[in-house]
This record gives C-alpha cells, sequence and structure tokens, in this order.
C-alpha cells in the first residue's frame, strides 16, 4: 500500500490513470478502476480534474444495448504540443508532435557552420516562430527536447560535441531564459533507444538502440529509464576496442568498433576503392543488386564486424531487444538473420534483434516524446507511430 503526503498520492494516482488512458486509447471509467486498482470515487475526481484541464475529452460511444451509452475517455492530443529538435553536422532537424506524439510538421534546415553563436540562433528563431504559431491551443508547445550528437552530462551541459568542437556549453539556459520555454538536453542514441521504446516495443523493459551512421552510438533503456552511468557519458559504444593495436581512432585510441563498424567506415573505404567521390546509398544498393563480390565482400565483413561488437553488447547487459539503425542493413539481404547466425555463444541471452522501423527519424521524435512525457509526468508511455510519419513535412 502506498502511504505518506496526500498531494503525493494525488500525483501518483494521476500519473497512473493518465498512463492508462494513453495506453488503450479509449477507455471507460469503470474499466479505468480496475486496470489501475483504484476506487471509483478517485477515478471520479481525477478525471473530473483532467477534464476541466482539457487533457482528456470524453465521447460517447454508439450503443444499442440495454442501460447506459459508455461515455469513453481519451487523451486530447490536441491540447498542446512538444518540439524535438535533432541537432546534426550540417543539419537541424524539427519536428513537432501533439500530446500523442502524431507528426504535426518536419522541417530541415541545412547548416554551414559549426559556430555556436550562429547555431544557437536557428535554432532559437525557429523555436519562437512556432512558438507563435501554435500559441492558441491550450498549453501551446509544453516543452522542447534537445538531441546532442556527443556528451551530454545530467546536468544537461554539453560537454563535447566531436564535429562541432564544442566544448562545455550551457544550451539549455541560453534557450530557456530568451524563449521562455522548458527545455531538456539529451544525447542523441540516448533518444533514439527512447523512441523505439516508447513508439515500437512497448514490452520491452530492457532495450538497446545502436546507430551505425557517421559513428556508432548506443542508448540504453533499462527498466524503462535511461542508464547513463555516473556522469551521463555511457553509451560511447564506438570506442570499444574490438582489434587491439587496430585503425587509429580520433579518440587516442587503436582499433575502435567505429572504425570497422560504422557506415561512415564503410563509405569511406568504398569511395576510395571505386573511385566514386559522392558515393551514396544508391549506388551502394546499384551494386549489390548488381552482384558486385568486392561490394559483397565489405558488406560481409561489415555484417562481421557488427557481430563481434552485438555479442559484447548482449553479454554485457542482458537486453530483451536489440535495435539496430543503419540503412546499409536495410539495404542488404538478410543482413539480421546473418548478424544473429553469428552470434554464437551459449552464454548469450536475448530475445529479438531487429532493424529500426524508425530510422533516422526515431532521435527526433525520440525527443518530442520526451517532452510529452514530462509535461504530462508519467513514468513511462506507451505511444503508436505510423510508419508514414516518416515522410511528412
Amino acid at each position: 500500500m502506498i502511504t505518506g503526503d496526500a498531494a503525493y498520492i494525488k500525483k501518483i494516482n494521476r500519473a497512473l490513470i493518465i498512463k492508462e488512458i494513453i495506453k488503450e486509447g479509449m477507455i471507460s471509467r469503470a474499466d479505468l478502476s480496475k486496470a489501475t486498482d483504484l476506487t471509483r470515487a478517485t477515478i471520479s475526481a481525477q478525471v473530473a480534474d483532467l477534464l476541466e484541464e482539457d487533457l482528456i475529452v470524453e465521447t460517447q460511444l454508439e450503443y444499442t444495448g440495454v442501460g447506459r451509452k459508455p461515455i469513453m475517455l481519451s487523451l486530447n492530443g490536441q491540447a498542446g504540443y512538444a518540439l524535438g529538435i535533432d541537432i546534426d553536422y550540417g543539419r537541424i532537424s524539427f519536428t513537432l508532435s501533439d500530446l500523442l506524439g502524431n507528426c504535426i510538421t518536419s522541417s530541415i534546415q541545412e547548416l554551414s557552420t559549426t559556430d555556436y553563436s550562429e547555431v544557437l540562433q536557428v535554432v532559437i528563431e525557429t523555436i519562437k516562430q512556432l512558438k507563435a504559431t501554435y500559441a492558441d491551443s491550450r498549453y501551446g508547445i509544453v516543452g522542447v527536447v534537445i538531441a546532442i550528437h556527443g556528451l551530454v552530462g545530467k546536468d544537461e551541459i554539453i560537454h563535447y560535441v566531436p564535429r562541432f568542437k564544442w566544448h562545455d556549453i550551457d544550451l539549455k539556459s541560453a534557450i530557456e531564459t530568451e524563449c521562455q520555454m522548458d527545455v531538456h538536453l539529451e544525447n542523441n542514441a540516448n533518444l533514439s533507444a527512447f523512441a523505439e521504446r516508447i513508439f515500437v516495443h512497448h514490452e520491452a523493459n530492457n532495450l538497446l538502440s545502436t546507430t551505425f551512421h557517421s559513428g556508432i552510438g548506443l542508448g540504453m533503456m533499462m527498466k524503462d529509464d535511461f542508464f547513463r552511468g555516473h556522469d551521463g557519458f555511457a553509451g560511447e559504444i564506438g570506442h570499444m576496442i574490438v582489434v587491439p593495436d587496430g585503425k587509429p581512432c580520433n579518440c587516442g585510441n587503436k582499433g575502435c568498433w567505429e572504425k570497422y563498424a560504422s557506415e561512415s567506415s564503410i563509405f569511406e573505404y568504398l569511395s576510395e576503392e571505386k573511385k566514386i567521390p559522392n558515393l551514396t546509398y544508391e549506388h551502394i544498393q546499384r551494386m549489390i543488386d548488381e552482384g558486385d563480390a568486392a561490394v559483397h565482400k565489405v558488406m560481409d565483413r561489415f555484417i562481421y564486424y557488427i557481430s563481434i561488437g552485438i555479442n559484447n553488447l548482449i553479454n554485457m547487459y542482458n537486453p530483451d531487444v536489440l535495435v539496430l539503425d543503419s540503412e546499409l542493413l536495410r539495404i542488404y539481404p538478410d543482413s539480421i538473420t546473418k548478424i544473429s547466425n553469428n552470434l554464437t555463444s551459449s552464454i548469450s541471452h536475448y530475445r529479438e534483434i531487429t532493424l529500426s522501423a524508425m530510422g533516422k527519424k526515431s532521435c527526433v521524435m525520440g525527443a518530442c516524446a520526451l517532452a510529452i512525457k514530462k509535461f504530462l509526468d508519467v513514468p513511462i508511455l506507451n505511444l503508436s507511430y505510423e510508419i508514414s510519419q516518416q515522410n511528412k513535412s
């Protein structure tokens, strides 16, 4: 039994009710009472508050039976909006979702600079424009979450962004002061993992999401929360050494995983081998389809090194689900089966390895979901994601 301050208990009950309403989509007061083990009186009082706050709405279903028509409760998705921002090298992605995680609008602004003050100005101007555009809803933009491709401490200070050469920057305070909004910063790989848990893998309490793009990032959800490590820097898995005394890495070590199993390493190698300066996924897809033996050999080697790292992750974390985000793995036939076949250790235990259905969109959608979670003040969310959202702009 929960005991303690009445206001605290009320807050816990509210979170339970909101979580269940979101999970079910539509639910009656009676079913809500059964699902949460709360009394009907408690449900009635809490629902009255949520209705008054416009956070939920009532819908009367068509009913041909005897007795009252059932009145269903659902979250009011249009009561407010969440803004996710992904600051990546060369571009900034902005996505606005409603409170149910449905994408309302997305845009990408190309970046020709890494200068902090210039990037800050672009972000502030866009936030202000969106804030003004959506000010008519009950709560407007409820929060902003920004994805950082680098080290973000538990204090939400940016400690280092390799490709921007940013060190010890308080981006959060700068934006909050200028825009008068609630802003949070999180590592991009963590947000990808969060999106996979919230939108796709609802039953995975322990989930790893690995991205294989310019480097290798690892987001970890353990017992439905981020695993950040002592200072918040956990997940720099790309710098796990897989080849002792191997290729030199910018981090100062040799033989780091991302020097062998990141997409950028494959692009760099094939671009030089094939004498194609601006190599694209389409080029590689064509060579795979044409049966280019050299490209198939490179891809098999890519999968071999991915498998080494995945084997280590499984043994370290024993996850329910591992989600791999790589366009190269998507275009190479049977890539997941080939990786799974390489995992031959009898002590490795996991439930599922899968390719991300959200792709690169997972980062910014994870940012939106985290803003929603913080606004609703719930322990976890189960939202739905339509694949068509990936192309919405």
